[in-house]
């Protein structure tokens, strides 16, 4: 497999569309020294962007949060995302929108003065876990803590929040996990390293309040699913030890979409009725 820095096809770019490999910034871009940067993660199904609307009207809303004001509208961002599509012939595929502070005349910690910057790629990517979606991801429990909203923007889609899913997605991997679990500052179960999580016992869900965490768009699609079928949701702070009682699990999230947890540390679960009915009513969905 070639890398994503050297492959054919075509890229949008502050207004056009690019040859890929020539979608290139400069290193002295803002964004790569100081994080400033915010971006979506989207699936297309059958030729149409699931929930992408709502996906452009949070890249704009994080970017409000990184005092990072995107220089395009909801209906721009919309055009190029479809631009990008067609340009490659696309039909499914991951769509990842991306806006950052450029080079300009700021290379300090401040950055006013430098221009904002954004980009559509877009390209063809199977299951985020592998065959894990089908037989139950395993996940390590990470070092990391997900901060306090006191110390960052906790509801942006920013690059800086990833840096410690990053290492303790490779700390699980070289355990043989898929993914990694979080806890949040004060302790209580938040997320996986770019998914949300769910938990069934005695036919009803609970999910982590998200408070510390970003509000994903497929836990809300979820969410709304279990409650069309009259199945209560506890949206609550969750205590690590209560996970022995839980029956089954499930990730969810643009990339992950709805996959099964088999084991999360020493606590093991079962890829149940309810799971399976989820993802698969969820596959559904996107498809319609």
């Amino acid at each position: 497999m070639t890398g994503y820095d050297d492959r054919d096809g075509k890229i949008w770019l502050d207004g056009q569309l690019v040859d890929w490999r020539s979608a290139n910034v400069h290193i002295l871009s803002h964004a790569l020294h100081y994080a400033s940067s915010v971006f979506e993660g989207e699936r297309l199904y059958n030729g149409k962007i699931f929930l992408s609307r709502k996906h452009s009207e949070r890249l704009l809303k994080s970017g409000e949060y990184l005092d990072m004001p995107i220089p395009y509208s909801v209906d721009q961002i919309e055009a190029a995302k479809q631009a990008v599509v067609d340009a490659n012939g696309l039909e499914n595929a991951y769509v990842r929108a991306v806006a950052w502070r450029g080079a300009g005349e700021d290379m300090g910690v401040s950055s006013a003065r430098n221009p904002v910057r954004m980009a559509v790629a877009a390209w063809e990517w199977g299951d985020y876990y592998g065959e894990a979606k089908f037989k139950g991801a395993k996940l390590d429990v990470a070092k990391w803590k997900r901060p306090s909203p006191e110390t960052i923007p906790v509801h942006a889609k920013a690059a800086g929040l990833y840096m410690i899913c990053t290492m303790s997605k490779h700390a699980a991997e070289a355990k043989g996990c898929s993914d990694a679990m979080f806890l949040d500052y004060r302790g209580y179960v938040a997320e996986a390293t770019g998914a949300n999580i769910f938990f069934v016992k005695d036919g009803e869900v609970h999910t982590p309040k998200p408070d510390a965490i970003l509000n994903g768009l497929t836990r809300q699609t979820v969410i709304g699913m279990l409650e069309q079928r009259q199945i209560k949701v506890h949206e609550r702070y969750i205590e690590p030890d209560e996970l022995s009682s839980m029956e089954q699990c499930w990730l969810t999230g643009s990339a992950a979409e709805v996959t099964p947890v088999g084991q999360i540390g020493d606590w093991n679960f079962e890829v149940g009725d309810l799971t399976k009915d989820i993802s698969t009513s969820y596959e559904k969905l996107v498809r319609e």
